[in-house]
């Protein structure tokens, strides 16, 4: 490994948890906060109030507002921005960045309107020659904060950009497998969020193990189906970022959309859920641009399907199931 100045922008939970992770293995790290207040109070306490608050931040941590001071020393920069953020901020960055920094980018989303993954909306505003990774895998911010073993994809077209990542973010509580197959990878990591929707909803209504189980195994089946019409591999799904990160997600306590869906399987409107939480649930947003994209691919997504209904108001959660059960029976693969 070598010491680097690494920028993450996002002080969000998963942002603020890798610039902590990058400081312990030896690297100096920018924290960027688009808040100019949050910024100021993360360097004052040395802590992330918001996001983060058990978590002490490492001195070699800086904190900023400021793009160019975050990206101008930076070899590495990290993305931790909300799929919906990604755009506007890689726009701002661009002018600031070094010209052989390698983007990491560590969201797990597609973009609204353009259904773009998120290393098609970093290459569309930094250009396609940039290097860019993905970062993905079953991996709650907190625990890798606290030091507990974890194991993440790497993902790139570009071997020497993902050998590079592997490098310089492995600890020995962090490791990190390589793949190429970026489709598979941001398909899976986005979707599986769709689907823990569904899983808390299962779990809040009360429904059982049994159902549960069913509801994630259909789920990994149709987030393969999507991750091939796109271009993915299969056998990516059967991974860390897809079937992993899927069961992470839809058993974890810590998991935001899982918390959506058992909250509106107890009966409470998604707007009145959305307004008592801190952090993003991706799964919120992603779930209509996957319905989309499936359309645009012409292949069912059933469960995408039940829960963009129910987070549009179009059906509730019990009939949303019992579509899902009614539904024609036929050959499991």
């Amino acid at each position: 490994m070598t010491i680097r100045t690494v920028a993450v922008l996002g002080a969000g939970s998963w942002g603020t948890a890798l610039a902590v992770h990058l400081v312990r293995i030896g690297h100096d790290v920018q924290l960027w906060s688009r808040s100019a207040a949050l910024a100021a109070e993360i360097a004052s306490r040395r802590a992330n109030p918001v996001y983060l608050p058990d978590v002490r931040l490492p001195d070699a941590v800086q904190v900023t507002c400021s793009l160019e001071q975050a990206l101008s020393a930076s070899t590495l920069v990290v993305s931790a921005i909300p799929s919906h953020g990604c755009r506007a901020v890689m726009r701002a960055a661009a002018p600031h960045l070094r010209s052989n920094a390698t983007i990491v980018s560590a969201t797990k989303g597609l973009e609204p309107g353009t259904m773009l993954r998120m290393s098609e909306v970093v290459a569309q505003e930094l250009g396609s020659d940039r290097a860019v990774v993905a970062l993905s895998g079953p991996s709650f911010a907190i625990e890798v904060a606290h030091q507990l073993p974890t194991a993440v994809l790497a993902a790139s077209t570009n071997g020497e950009a993902t050998a590079l990542v592997q490098a310089e973010f492995r600890g020995p509580t962090f490791r990190l497998y390589g793949s190429s197959d970026v489709i598979g990878v941001e398909i899976g990591g986005a979707m599986k969020n769709v689907i823990a929707i569904a899983a808390g909803v299962v779990e809040g209504l009360g429904l059982g193990q049994n159902a549960l189980a069913a509801l994630i195994t259909r789920g990994l089946a149709e987030v393969t189906r999507l991750a091939c019409s796109a271009g993915g591999r299969r056998e990516t799904t059967a991974g860390l970022s897809g079937l992993g990160d899927l069961v992470l997600t839809c058993t974890g306590s810590l998991s935001r959309n899982r918390h959506v869906g058992i909250e509106l399987g107890r009966g409470r409107s998604l707007q009145d859920i959305l307004a008592g939480m801190k952090m993003v649930a991706e799964g919120v947003k992603t779930t209509g641009v996957a319905l989309a994209l499936g359309q645009q691919y012409g292949i069912e997504l059933p469960i995408a399907t039940q829960m963009a209904a129910v987070l549009d108001g179009r059906s509730d959660v019990r009939s949303a199931v019992e579509a899902l059960m009614v539904r024609p029976q036929r050959a499991e693969t």
